[in-house]
């Protein structure tokens, strides 16, 4: 591995960033051959994202600090061919200069989805088309965390002065290109619009790319890069047409009553005609021509693989890269099947004309096995291939395609039912409801049935109780570190087993966000979080919010790549793979351990705030995405954090909406991406969600942390909660709080995050973990799997390679002169009240002094703030909170070392929102 260098943006990232982003544009409509803009058009740009162009979402899945930002203006101005309607630029330059993006004043969540537009006037656009014979119209949206879009204009519809725009653009120009620089897909029947004139020849969406979007949109807009993105989700004619819609959206608990049929396994069973772009469609400004050249099977029964091979040709006049994608239709059988499902997909490499490529896909048989959660095939708790005919269909989208035979035969027709794998029941409802199941209905059609879904049948708290682990004794010699167990003189047990009740309840709490013992403003810290457990050597980890680059709220810079969306849509796991070892080795070189991401959860329906982060309405091509991703961080040597684990498909009321699931829909959609990830991409974390599931939340569901994700899938990992989780009994769930860490101990969730900076070894969260290790609601042999867990986890991660941090003061200087008005000066050892502005201290004797701080805010603990206290212009402390609803608190945030004289002492806000009632320099003695 080659050297890795300290600090900053990798340089070799941002480039391949530009690539990335290119590949993952999705060209919806091109008449006429409208793109790419050729030598002799003279392009007319609307829309103020043409210079605002939005690099990612919001929230902590978007929040990094870029050396630099690209737009679509400045992109196109960079190829020197290109003819720039130079007068409309420079009316949308001066407006914006007036008119400044909106960030919703710095607060967590407060920036809105869209910004204000400039109104056009039919004498500016009349003059542009003067001058100017093709428009291009960018529209701009952003989404993300803590809040959904909504079907409003501004969110996911458009708003009048766009709807305006349009109508006014096509009026005039007969040659109308619309880029679509948004997060999630958005109401898309402004292409049928009778005030669009029928003039919108061609629709591309751009998504946000990352820190070279802008760059990488005229890459495609110029045909320097040919397009080749296939949507991963299905863009229906209406909200109301996507089968979750009726549930979503409630606060208490959400019904998945679609159940398996999801996106394109829904419409293609139930109502093709309700859909506008098929899953998996993507033009390109080439053509392609494909044939199956051969299909065969290797194997038998449940070990039987499909093979596939398809000759791809550049038919066209540029080079170009084509998607081809392999669809089962699975016999209805007793459970129940879409008409398709995806099971495998591959890319060509970039084809000049008349240039082939042939495609070899293999597929098992048993990863499209259903999972019969009722015992209707006969084997409860099983995934099982039923009897019957297996058809196999390949094209370029889930409608565009062929069916595949072998010399005229099936592939795959089982006589009778093969039992893949046996189970348990796991993470099954306990709330009564229906789902969906197809019957047949004329023309080769299926109508909506439903039936009951099974519910829960275990006894959780026997299985809990006769899985127990045993209590690991202490070994006969003692005094045993954590290098003798990196060395091999000493096992990860015997270490585990010499650690304190105390220390064992330390480690199982994280801290953050912004640690010292870590990479300034991450997002947590963990394992050797005290000054006893970094003396037995233990180190401590650092793990930074992804999973679109290094967030640092402390100000410091990193690279920030295209959102998930965008890069599923390149259907190129190589490309992802690639991209991710270099953004690992952007984490190494800031000491980051773990990037919390890639985000995986279903695009279960399109309003959901967060779906930028995620990759597809598809579990297949979230497995192979997220697998990609782990397998390129983990060629880097550092680790990404599979989130959200479970059905985190709603951001309104996220910490309160029960998933309702049947146990079938979870297996089959909702863990399969994370499934895939573990087994193929060898991923070591895992974050749970913020809402329950089945009752339960996900930060103490035994089910879903041991029996599934450990017992089932041979996870060795660590699970971390979700920032400021909530907690609730493992077994009966109920009313949930702050406090009942033994309950998510017992589940095997590993690390609670977080606890504020130095609050962990004194519990300040009030937690029950000792206390319920001495009532008998906790053993120490669970205790311990955790802290083996975690501390397993850190001898493979860089982490271990690092010197053990253990946080030493910062050093100020006094003022080189005694400065004007010192007899104002507030001694240092009496300062307490604060208020807002700059106030001048006199430390009469030099030492080491804890800087305690009572703040306070008004949000939520969804909220995220940060503020630095400077003395003499320079940073002594970050502090950093979560919301508090209000309720003040007494924090010691730092220590600083001060020589006597005179100081001036300021408070610089990063993220508004913390309010501070005191400030004290406490005396403390030097360790």
């Amino acid at each position: 591995m080659q050297e890795i260098r300290l600090g900053g943006p990798l340089r070799e990232l941002a480039p391949f960033c530009r690539k990335a982003a290119a590949q993952g544009a999705v060209l919806l409509k091109n008449e006429g051959g409208l793109l790419p803009i050729k030598e002799e058009d003279n392009i007319a740009l609307f829309g103020r994202c043409q210079i605002d162009y939005y690099r990612s979402g919001t929230g902590s899945g978007g929040a990094v600090n870029v050396e630099y930002s690209t737009n679509l203006l400045d992109g196109l101005r960079s190829f020197p061919w290109v003819h720039i309607n130079e007068q409309l630029a420079c009316a949308y330059e001066s407006w914006v200069k007036e008119n400044p993006f909106n960030t919703g004043a710095g607060l967590w969540a407060g920036e809105p989805w869209n910004q204000e537009e400039m109104s056009l006037t039919e004498e500016l656009v009349r003059s542009a088309c003067a001058v100017s014979n093709k428009a291009i119209i960018v529209i701009g949206r952003t989404a993300g965390e803590d809040q959904d879009n909504e079907d409003k204009p501004g969110s996911y519809r458009l708003t009048a002065e766009e709807e305006r725009e349009i109508a006014l653009v096509t009026k005039y120009f007969t040659q109308v290109a619309v880029v679509l620089n948004v997060s999630n897909i958005v109401d898309m029947s402004f292409m049928e619009a009778e005030w669009s004139h029928g003039h919108i020849g061609a629709v591309l969406y751009t998504w946000h790319g990352g820190i070279e979007g802008g760059n990488a949109a005229a890459d495609i807009l110029t045909g320097t890069v040919c397009p080749s993105g296939h949507l991963t989700d299905t863009i229906a004619r209406s909200l109301k047409d996507y089968p979750s819609h009726a549930n979503y959206g409630r606060e208490d608990y959400n019904l998945y009553e679609e159940d398996i049929y999801v996106g394109y396994r829904y419409f293609e069973t139930f109502c093709p005609e309700r859909v506008l772009f098929p899953f998996g469609f993507g033009l390109s400004y080439t053509t392609f021509s494909w044939e199956p050249v051969q299909a065969y099977t290797k194997g038998a029964g449940s070990d039987t693989r499909i093979c596939i091979q398809v000759q791809v040709k550049n038919t066209g006049n540029c080079a170009g890269r084509e998607v081809i994608q392999i669809y089962v239709e699975a016999p209805q059988g007793n459970l129940g099947q879409p008409k398709k499902a995806l099971v495998n997909f591959a890319k060509t490499e970039l084809l000049a004309p008349e240039e082939t490529q042939l495609l070899t896909m293999e597929t098992e048989a048993a990863s499209f096995a259903s999972y019969d959660d009722g015992g209707i095939t006969g084997n409860k708790s099983c995934y099982v291939l039923e009897a019957g005919e297996y058809r196999f269909h390949v094209g370029t989208d889930c409608r565009n395609t062929k069916e595949i035979t072998a010399d005229g035969g099936l592939l795959f027709s089982p006589d009778e039912t093969i039992i893949v794998k046996s189970l348990k029941e796991a993470a099954a409802p306990v709330r009564a409801f229906q789902r969906i199941r197809p019957q047949p209905a004329e023309n080769g059609r299926y109508r909506i049935d439903y039936e009951p879904v099974p519910q829960r049948s275990v006894d959780l708290e026997k299985r809990i109780l006769e899985n127990l682990p045993a209590a690991l004794l202490p070994a006969a010699r003692e005094g045993i570190s954590f290098a003798d167990v990196k060395a091999g003189r000493a096992t990860l047990a015997e270490f585990t087993a010499q650690l304190s009740v105390r220390e064992l309840a330390t480690i199982v709490r994280g801290e953050g966000m912004c640690n010292l013992r870590v990479t300034s403003g991450t997002a947590a810290a963990f394992g050797g979080i005290s000054d006893e457990l970094a003396k037995r050597g233990i180190p401590a980890g650092c793990a930074a919010d992804g999973p679109s680059g290094i967030r640092r709220d402390t100000g410091e810079k990193a690279t920030q790549l295209p959102i998930g969306t965008l890069l599923a849509c390149s259907f190129d796991a190589k490309l992802l793979e690639e991209l991710f070892y270099l953004e690992g080795q952007e984490l190494r070189q800031n000491e980051v351990d773990t990037l919390l991401g890639p985000g995986m959860n279903i695009h279960r329906y399109p309003l959901n705030g967060r779906n930028f982060e995620y990759f597809s309405e598809d579990p297949y091509v979230t497995g192979i995405m997220a697998a990609a991703c782990e397998r390129g961080m983990d060629r880097a040597g550092v680790v990404g954090t599979l989130k959200h684990f479970a059905c985190n498909n709603q951001e309104k009321a996220r910490h309160t909406v029960d998933a309702v699931v049947s146990e079938r829909a979870l297996r089959e959609i909702y863990l399969k991406g994370f499934e895939m990830a573990v087994k193929e991409g060898s991923a070591r974390a895992v974050m749970t969600t913020y809402n329950p599931l089945n009752g339960c939340q996900n930060s103490c569901n035994y089910d879903l942390n041991t029996t599934i994700l450990r017992g089932e899938w041979g996870y060795t990992g660590i699970v971390m909660t979700d920032w400021w989780a909530r907690l609730d009994d493992v077994v009966e769930g109920g009313a949930p709080d702050y406090t009942n860490m033994a309950s998510m101990v017992r589940a095997q969730n590993d690390i609670y995050m977080v606890f504020n900076n130095n609050g962990a070894v004194i519990n300040s969260r009030k937690d029950n973990t000792e206390q319920a290790l001495q009532e008998g609601g906790l053993t120490l042999g669970e205790l311990q799997r955790c802290a083996m867990n975690i501390l397993r986890f850190l001898l493979a991660a860089p982490a271990c390679g690092r010197e053990v941090k253990v946080p030493e003061p910062v050093t100020v200087k006094a003022l080189p002169a005694v400065p004007e008005k010192a007899e104002e000066a507030v001694e240092v050892a009496k300062l307490d009240a604060y208020e807002e502005g700059t106030a001048l201290l006199h430390v009469k004797k030099s030492g080491r002094y804890g800087i305690h701080v009572k703040l306070m805010s008004t949000e939520s603990n969804r909220a995220q703030m940060l503020c630095q206290l400077c003395l003499n212009g320079e940073k002594a402390a970050d502090i950093q909170t979560n919301g508090t609803n209000g309720i003040w608190f007494l924090q010691r945030v730092a220590a600083v070392r001060l020589e006597q004289g005179f100081y001036e002492m300021s408070i610089k806000h990063i993220r508004p929102g913390i309010q501070l009632s005191a400030i004290r320099f406490v005396e403390e003695e030097e360790n």
